[in-house]
């Protein structure tokens, strides 16, 4: 008897278990079009936010090489986007990491012009202390605008410091790690783009689209 009634338990817990892994597979596959779709729309979203969408006329979220170089941070595979105007090298837009931020890693995107000046910097990722750190978020400040129009004239190029140490650029009051953090990694993005400009838009195509955060 009681061996029966386990039995009887056993097949209703196993029934059970299938119907729930069956409902999880239905709605993953219902909602994986529409997740699909709102990251696609955030990912270009992030790319019109540091290059004019007028300034190029083909699809940058297919249009990319994967990238490894010290350049753009510690971790490997890092996505360059290349936007072109009538099949001509317009800008490189160029996702980097630096992992010099108070709290931790930064993620950056960058876009360099066909001239080497910077058309837009933004910061897709970070950890940073709120009221401080935070203020690399354009939602938070609008210091990160402040990369627009820049260049890098070389490594040693003195300008590309906070102010506190000897460079151009702002640092906020009680959080200079991260300014310097930023401006240490926008700087050698814009190295890397300006070096290897025209190797990236010769290189083949790669799949490339992401999730972002």
């Amino acid at each position: 008897m009681i061996l029966s009634s386990m039995a009887k338990n056993g097949a209703i817990l196993t029934a059970f278990a299938l119907v729930t892994t069956g409902l999880v597979a239905s709605i993953n596959m219902l909602t994986a079009d529409k997740i699909a779709e709102q990251e696609l729309l955030h990912l270009t979203s992030q790319l019109q936010e540091v290059l004019d969408p007028s300034t190029y006329d083909n699809e940058l979220t297919t249009d990319c090489v994967i990238i490894s170089d010290e350049r753009l941070g510690p971790y490997a595979n890092q996505i360059v986007y290349r936007a072109r105007k009538n099949n001509e090298p317009v800008a490189l837009i160029v996702r980097h990491v630096t992992p010099s931020g108070y709290s931790g890693d930064i993620n950056l995107l960058t876009a360099v012009l066909s001239d080497g000046s910077i058309a837009g910097v933004r910061t897709t990722k970070h950890e940073e202390t709120p009221g401080l750190g935070d203020k690399v978020e354009v939602k938070k400040s609008p210091w990160i605008t402040s990369f627009k129009t820049l260049t890098v004239q070389s490594s040693s190029d003195a300008r590309w410091a906070v102010k506190k140490d000897g460079g151009q650029f702002d640092q906020f009051t009680g959080a200079t790690i991260t300014p310097r953090a930023v401006v240490g990694s926008v700087k050698n993005a814009v190295l890397f783009a300006q070096s290897e400009f025209d190797a990236i838009f010769a290189a083949p195509n790669a799949q490339c689209v992401e999730v972002t955060k």
